[in-house]
């Protein structure tokens, strides 16, 4: 399983340089372009508003979708309620995890998940998984944009749905490889594309417009072998006229690399 020296674009920020590593030992040629940053909200009013109702019993489930928010959410917390007064109104409630992250970020507070989403832990499977469960006033940790499509499933599940969103996603402070990146698309010089979260797609079509070559990117990430981590991501993509070329059997970025490198090669070759 190899690269075979394939020309490999990466969009991780968080992980670059174990990404660049990871594509190198399958016989790539990293070029990892850090795509993204978290970005706390200014202002912790959803944050504070969601402990109070918390402390006074008005949720039965709260759905955690990720670990950064997850621990965030907590911090903020506790800058205003003791500790042993937030565990136990969790404690009251039945705690929803959607993945491994939240999972770990919970367990670290000292708290176990009452329900663990399957994988590929999309808006899917969540939905699926709570639509027998009884719990009817549910609160939302959410992450970068609002998720429509999921608090509307689970309003049409007849829920009485809140939200409170910790953080959000922008572009990195230094967007010069971004922007190279989209350069090097533009000119025929990438040949695989591995993307681990569709906020990658969104900001390198924006970085590409704001460049001028917004036309030419996409048609470069159409002709590339586009390696997706899995079904939120291949989601985006397609709302770009795009589409990805393989998932991981797992959502996760070791098996997108290693899995993908033994297919990148032959089936570039068919696809151009």
């Amino acid at each position: 399983m190899s690269y075979n020296g394939l020309r490999v674009l990466s969009l991780e920020s968080r992980r670059a340089e174990e990404m660049a590593t990871l594509i190198r030992k399958q016989g790539g040629e990293p070029f990892v372009a850090p795509s993204m940053r978290e970005v706390e909200m200014e202002r912790h009013d959803e944050a504070f508003d969601f402990a109070e109702r918390l402390l006074r019993d008005e949720f039965d489930g709260v759905i955690l979708l990720t670990g950064v928010g997850t621990k965030l959410l907590w911090q903020t917390m506790l800058s205003r309620h003791a500790e042993a007064d937030l565990k136990a109104a969790l404690q009251r409630t039945t705690v929803i995890v959607r993945g491994p992250k939240p999972s770990a970020a919970i367990r670290g507070i000292g708290l176990i998940p009452n329900v663990q989403v399957p994988e590929p832990n999309t808006w899917r499977e969540l939905l699926e998984t709570m639509r027998p469960r009884p719990e009817k006033r549910v609160v939302v940790q959410e992450y970068g944009k609002s998720n429509a499509e999921l608090l509307a499933g689970l309003r049409e599940q007849g829920r009485e749905v809140s939200a409170v969103r910790i953080y959000g996603w922008d572009l990195p402070l230094d967007t010069g490889p971004l922007r190279e990146a989209a350069a090097r698309l533009a000119a025929g010089q990438i040949d695989v594309v591995l993307l681990t979260t569709s906020m990658q797609v969104v900001n390198l079509i924006r970085i590409a417009e704001e460049e001028g070559i917004g036309g030419q990117v996409r048609e470069a990430l159409a002709s590339a072998w586009i390696g997706s981590i899995g079904p939120t991501t291949s989601e985006t993509l397609e709302d770009y006229g795009l589409k990805a070329d393989f998932e991981p059997s797992h959502p996760k970025m070791g098996l997108l690399v290693n899995e993908s490198a033994g297919l990148a090669a032959g089936a570039l070759a068919n696809k151009r």
